[in-house]
């Protein structure tokens, strides 16, 4: 009995000892050296991302002080995407490896998809973590950001001169030129249910009678996931050898991104995003839907939200299946067991992820064809 009292006096000595030196400076605080994420699993419902934290306790002894735990969330533009936490933590001499995994809703991606658009395609990745001691009522926490830049709306913007074909029988093609396209994000419009888009095309009519335009239709897909369609009336009266800019409008629903989102981590964080449309010509009584495929929209769309994709990529390039075994690996302390001494420090880094890719479109207008004086046939 006298021996266990002995020993258990011995130990809350050497922990207030322990504490006392750290207070006065004389034993080093321990410090965050490396916080490292990745996507681990995607199902319909959440998205599992894997961590890592990293601590260097500089001191020469491990003592178990108890009570000690980490809390970690991560936000993309403000948005809770993520948050867990871990209880009883054993830190022991020089560097030791915290690894747990935590669940993202997936419903929370039209929100920040929401956030994304209204802030100019720009998204900052804020990654919070902090290590606490209730024994010695001190904490240790970390801070990392990255940044998403794309730029999705903005390459739909060309002067490139295009034709188009109605291929229907007794119809000379070309029946119309697309001389130029523009649009933007309607953000006085953006909502949290809707992202709008305003687009614009620049229409010659190269026929000998005019044409009216009374209706523009739209398909919006990501990944082959179709994300919104509609289709806008309109009444466009384009004269013979004369050029008329028509208004439209797209829009993704975005309560369809949920579901987009799982084909964008199974193909390792890309997307190929596609705007089908098709307008109603009507001339001599006749009316004809044309596919406008010569405008048809498709560009490529890649982040690294984690800024790591290349050493752990998810996904095999399909849409189906899980994206891979890429669990965080066990946690490895070195030297003996125990609950750290832990001092308030805070690490900053921010790094760059990438954007959208691919350039500008190549432009080479052509000047519309007023000579063709064929025109649409009544059926």
């Amino acid at each position: 009995m006298r021996r266990t009292r002995a020993v258990a006096v011995v130990g809350v000595g050497l922990a207030v000892l322990l504490a006392t030196g750290v207070y006065i400076g004389v034993l080093g605080a321990p410090s965050f050296t490396a916080v490292e994420n990745r996507f681990t699993g995607v199902s319909e419902e959440t998205t599992t991302i894997g961590t890592e934290l990293v601590i260097e306790n500089p001191n020469p002894i491990g003592v178990r002080l108890g009570g000690a735990s980490v809390d970690y969330s991560v936000r993309m533009n403000g948005v809770p995407i993520a948050a867990g936490g871990r209880e009883g933590l054993q830190l022991g001499t020089g560097r030791s490896t915290l690894a747990f995994t935590t669940e993202m809703d997936n419903g929370q991606v039209p929100a920040w998809w929401y956030t994304h658009v209204e802030n100019g395609e720009r998204t900052q990745v804020e990654i919070d973590g902090e290590v606490r001691s209730s024994t010695l009522g001190r904490s240790l926490s970390v801070t990392q950001g990255d940044s998403i830049e794309t730029d999705i709306i903005g390459q739909f913007n060309s002067t490139e001169t295009r034709p188009v074909d109605a291929n229907v029988p007794l119809v000379s093609d070309p029946v119309l030129y697309i001389n130029e396209t523009r649009g933007t994000w309607d953000r006085p419009n953006l909502t949290r249910q809707q992202s709008p888009m305003d687009l614009a095309f620049t229409v010659h009519n190269p026929k000998s009678l005019p044409y009216t335009v009374s209706r523009i239709g739209y398909t919006v897909s990501m990944n082959d996931v179709e994300v919104g369609s509609g289709e806008t009336t309109a009444n466009y009266v384009i004269r013979p050898g004369e050029t008329e800019t028509i208004d439209a409008r797209a829009a993704i629903e975005n309560e369809n991104l949920d579901e987009w989102w799982v084909t964008h981590l199974q193909r390792n964080q890309q997307t190929q995003l596609r705007i089908d449309f098709s307008l109603v010509l009507e001339a001599r009584g006749t009316q004809i839907r044309i596919p406008l495929d010569p405008v048809d929209y498709e560009k490529s769309i890649e982040t690294d939200i984690f800024g790591n994709k290349a050493e752990y990529p998810t996904g095999g390039g399909s849409s189906q299946g899980d994206i891979g075994d890429q669990e965080p690996r066990t946690a490895t302390p070195t030297g003996t067991p125990d609950d750290g001494v832990l001092d308030t420090e805070t690490v900053t880094s921010t790094d760059s992820g990438s954007g959208l890719l691919g350039g500008n479109e190549t432009v080479t207008p052509i000047p519309g064809d007023s000579t063709t004086d064929d025109g649409i046939l009544a059926i």
